[in-house]
C-alpha cells in the first residue's frame, strides 16, 4: 500500500488552530529578539542604525541654461587656462578661469574641508571658495552665484586622494555657505556625447578637439617661455611676448568655425556612416587653421634678444601632476625661485600625461585579452564569445594606437612650426622599459612609473644637470617613487635627485634644500662649461663678440646642437659658435694653452 506524504503547506488548518500557530510564532520571534538584545548588551555589541552616505541632490546644468551660466575651471598654468577659455568660448560657452591658488586659498580649504587632505586638495578647493566669495563681495547674492555659475573639474578614482576631490568640493561649498553650487566632472561616464540628456556641457567631438588643441598649444608656449627667459637680455621681455602670443591663439581658438551639420550639406553628409567624426578628423589632421597663427607668434618670440653664452644648470621638474604644473604658492613658487637662483627650468608638458593614459589603457586592454571581465573567470566561453572578445581586443588596440599616433603627430606639427624648440614627447615604451626594473609599470596611481622613468631618461641622455621632484606632503604614489629613487640614484651615480614635499607652509626650508642641491648642479654645469670652453680654443669674450656681430645667434630659434655627454645649453652653444668661427678661419688671440675658467 502506497503511503502519501502530506506537504504541511497544503494543509488547511481550522481558524482557531491557525491563530494559535501565528501566536506561537510571534512569541518565538519576540523571545529571540529579547535574547539577542540581552546578549548584545552583555557583550557591548549593540547594533546601531547605520546612516549610509548618499550623494546629495544637485540641480542639473542643462542646455537651456547655457547662455546665462558661466563655467569656471582652473588648476593649470595661466597659458593653458587662457587657451582652454578660448576653446570653450569658441563652441558657445561662457567661461572664466580662477586665478592661481595662493596661501589664503589653502587656509580656506583647511577651514572648510576635511582633515588629512593633500595640499592640492586644500589649494584647489579653497581657491574655488575664495573666488565665489570674491563674487559675493562684488555684489552678487549667493542665490545668483549658485544659479549662474558652475565649476568644471576632473574626476578620477584609484589610490590617489584625487578621487575624493569631488566630495571635498561639495563639503567645502556646503560649509562655506554655497550649498547647491554645481560641480561638473570630466569623466567618461556620459560617453563622448551627452546631447541626449540635454546636458549643459556637451562632451562631444568639438569639445574634445578644442580642449586637446588648447592643451598642446599651451604646452608649446609654456616650454618656449621657460627655454628663452633664462637667456633674455632685456628682463621681462619673455613674459610680455608670451602674453601676446597667448592672446593670438586665444583668439584663434575662440573664432574657430566647426563644421555645421545642420546645414544642407551637413544633413546630406550625416547619411554617411560616422560622417561627423570623419569630417572633423580630416579637418584636424589636414587643416592648418592654428598653424596659420604660428608665423606671427614665432616672429614675436624671435624678437626677443638672447645671450646663450650664459652658464645655466638645467633642472628637470617631475613629480605629482598638480605640484609640478602649478605656478604659485602650491609648489612654493618653485619655478621663479629656480630661475632667480640662476637655473634653466625644464618643465613637463601635459601632453606626456595624456600619452601615459593612452599607454596604460593599451596595457589594460592587453591584460584583458580573451577575458570576459563581466563573467566568472572559471566560466567556459563559447567559440563565438572567444572570437567576439578577440575582435574587441583588436578593435580597442587599433583605436588606442591610432589615438597615440595622431596625438603625437599633431604635437610634433606644432613643435616643427616653432623650430623644434620645445622638446619632443618621450616614447612611453622607453620610459616604461627604463623604470620597470625599479618600479613595476603596472603599479598605477598618481604618475605611476613616470617619475622614475623620466628621472633615468633625462639623466642618461644628458638632458639636465638635476632632477627636482615636486609632490604634495604625504602623496602615496610619489612617496613610493621616492623610496625607489634611492636605488635609482645609487645605480646612476651621475644623477642629482631631490624630492620636495609641498604644503601650505615651509617655503624657506624647501628653498634652502633646493639651494643646496642646486649648488651641486651648478658645480657640475660649471665644470662642463669650462671644459667645453677650453675645447673651443677661444676665450669667452671672443665667442661673445662673434655672437654680437651675428644677429641669428641672438635669436631664440637658432638651433643649438645637443652633443652626447653635454647637457647645458650654454656649453653646447659655445661649441656651435666656435665651429662657425673656425670655418671662417678666425684665430684666437689668446695663448695655445687654454686654462680659462668661468
Amino acid at each position: 500500500m502506497e503511503t502519501k506524504i502530506l506537504n504541511p503547506e497544503n494543509i488547511t488548518l481550522p481558524d482557531e488552530m491557525q491563530k494559535e500557530k501565528i501566536n506561537k510564532e510571534q512569541l518565538i520571534q519576540q523571545m529571540l529578539f529579547e535574547e539577542k538584545k540581552r546578549l548584545e548588551a552583555e557583550y557591548g555589541v549593540e547594533s546601531k542604525k547605520i546612516d549610509h552616505f548618499r550623494r546629495p541632490f544637485e540641480k542639473a546644468f542643462t542646455k537651456d541654461q547655457r547662455k546665462e551660466t558661466t563655467i569656471l575651471f582652473g588648476g593649470l598654468t595661466w597659458k593653458h587656462e587662457k587657451l582652454i577659455k578660448g576653446a570653450l568660448e569658441g563652441i558657445g560657452y561662457t567661461t572664466d578661469y580662477i586665478p592661481t591658488a595662493d596661501k589664503k586659498a589653502f587656509q580656506l580649504g583647511k577651514e572648510y574641508g576635511n582633515n588629512g587632505q593633500c595640499n592640492p586638495t586644500y589649494f584647489t578647493v579653497g581657491n574655488l571658495v575664495q573666488y565665489l566669495q570674491s563674487l559675493e563681495e562684488k555684489g552678487l547674492s549667493r542665490e545668483e552665484i549658485i544659479s549662474k555659475y558652475v565649476f568644471f573639474t576632473a574626476g578620477a578614482c584609484g589610490p590617489c586622494r584625487f578621487g575624493m576631490y569631488e566630495a571635498e568640493y561639495r563639503l567645502a561649498l556646503r560649509n562655506s555657505g554655497f550649498d547647491g553650487f554645481r560641480v561638473l566632472l570630466f569623466q567618461q561616464t556620459g560617453g563622448l556625447s551627452q546631447q541626449e540628456a540635454q546636458a549643459g556641457l556637451e562632451m562631444n567631438l568639438d569639445f574634445f578637439l578644442g580642449i586637446i588643441n588648447a592643451l598642446m598649444l599651451g604646452d608649446i608656449i609654456n616650454e618656449i617661455g621657460y627655454s628663452i627667459r633664462p637667456f633674455e637680455v632685456n628682463e621681462g621681455e619673455t613674459n610680455r611676448v608670451m602674453s601676446e602670443v597667448a592672446d593670438i591663439f586665444y583668439e584663434k581658438l575662440k573664432s574657430k568655425k566647426y563644421f555645421d551639420f545642420n546645414s544642407k550639406l551637413g544633413k546630406l553628409l550625416q547619411k554617411l556612416p560616422a560622417s561627423e567624426y570623419l569630417t572633423k578628423f580630416i579637418d584636424q589632421v589636414l587643416g592648418d587653421y592654428y598653424l596659420d597663427a604660428v608665423e606671427q607668434a614665432r616672429e614675436k618670440f624671435n624678437s626677443i634678444k638672447v645671450d646663450r653664452t650664459r652658464m645655466k644648470p638645467i633642472v628637470k621638474v617631475t613629480g605629482e601632476f598638480w605640484a609640478q604644473t602649478t605656478e604659485g604658492d602650491g609648489n612654493f613658487n618653485m619655478f621663479p625661485f629656480l630661475e632667480r637662483e640662476g637655473a634653466q627650468v625644464l618643465v613637463e608638458p601635459i601632453a606626456t600625461w595624456i600619452m601615459y593614459m593612452l599607454h596604460q589603457a593599451k596595457s589594460v586592454n592587453e591584460d584583458e585579452k580573451g577575458i570576459n571581465v563581466y563573467k566568472d573567470l572559471d566560466a567556459k566561453l563559447s567559440l563565438k564569445e572567444k572570437l567576439g572578445l578577440l575582435k574587441n581586443h583588436k578593435s580597442n588596440y587599433t583605436i588606442l594606437t591610432l589615438a597615440e599616433k595622431i596625438f603625437e603627430r599633431e604635437y610634433n606639427r606644432y613643435r616643427k612650426a616653432f623650430g623644434n624648440l620645445p622638446h619632443e614627447l618621450v616614447d612611453q615604451n622607453i620610459l616604461k622599459e627604463l623604470a620597470h626594473p625599479f618600479y613595476n609599470s603596472r603599479v598605477e596611481g598618481g604618475e605611476g612609473h613616470l617619475e622614475v622613468g623620466k628621472s633615468i631618461y633625462y639623466t642618461v641622455n644628458n638632458l639636465c644637470h638635476m632632477i627636482l621632484s615636486l609632490k604634495p606632503f604625504g602623496c602615496m604614489p610619489s612617496t613610493q617613487s621616492d623610496g625607489v629613487q634611492s636605488a635609482v640614484s645609487n645605480h646612476f651615480k651621475e644623477m642629482i635627485f631631490l624630492p620636495i614635499e609641498t604644503s601650505g607652509e615651509g617655503d624657506v626650508n624647501a628653498h634652502s634644500r633646493v639651494q643646496m642641491a642646486l649648488g651641486e648642479a651648478k658645480a657640475k654645469a660649471k665644470a662642463e662649461f669650462t671644459e667645453c670652453l677650453n675645447r673651443t680654443g677661444y676665450s669667452l669674450d671672443e665667442i661673445k663678440a662673434y655672437a654680437e656681430t651675428h644677429e641669428e645667434l641672438q635669436k631664440p630659434f637658432f638651433t643649438v646642437s645637443h652633443r652626447k655627454g653635454i647637457s647645458g645649453t650654454g656649453a653646447n652653444f659655445i661649441l656651435d659658435v666656435s665651429e662657425m668661427m673656425k670655418k671662417e678661419g678666425i684665430k684666437s688671440v689668446k695663448s695655445d694653452v687654454v686654462t680659462e675658467t668661468v
